[in-house]
């Protein structure tokens, strides 16, 4: 079989990636988790065996680079004491639905992480497992109760404005 070049692997998976990455990460963070996820994915991919699922494989790079950047944000210094969020149409991140991302952030770390990786990436709850740590059953737990907190607080936020989602 032959190997599919990188690129198209980019072109074909790096919207998911993307959309994972700002779920568990928020819109300041997601890009350069997008950026070293393709890096550390580009270095290993000509090691990957052909049968593989790409789309998991990435989502588990996502997920440590994921870690990475919270543990970094742990150490780095903060200037100020909080940042005004700007209202943008630029369809960047920086316009993302903050009241979604808000409402993730509330959820515990299991909760996010299978919600973006079930709801956002579409894997199945087995691998959600394999990349979280523990089992089917709580990756499927996980994720249904992160869902239900999200219905919970974010309809009801959303709701005020008269938009829902």
């Amino acid at each position: 079989m032959i190997v599919r070049p990188f690129e198209q692997i980019v072109d074909e998976y790096g919207p998911m990636v993307l959309r994972v990455c700002r779920a568990v990460l928020g819109p300041v963070d997601a890009e350069d988790a997008w950026s070293e996820t393709f890096l550390a994915a580009m270095q290993a991919y000509p090691d990957l065996p052909v049968d593989a699922n790409v789309e998991a494989w990435l989502v588990t790079i996502a997920h440590r680079k994921a870690i990475d950047i919270t543990r970094a944000q742990a150490r780095r210094a903060v200037p100020v004491e909080e940042v005004p969020e700007r209202p943008s149409t630029s369809r960047r991140p920086e316009a993302w639905d903050g009241d979604l991302w808000h409402a993730l952030a509330e959820l515990p770390d299991k909760q996010r992480a299978a919600v973006a990786y079930h709801y956002v990436a579409g894997l199945p709850y087995k691998e959600i497992a394999e990349i979280t740590g523990g089992s089917t059953d709580a990756a499927r737990r996980a994720a249904a109760d992160g869902i239900k907190s999200l219905r919970a607080t974010y309809a009801h936020t959303t709701s005020v404005g008269g938009t829902t989602p």
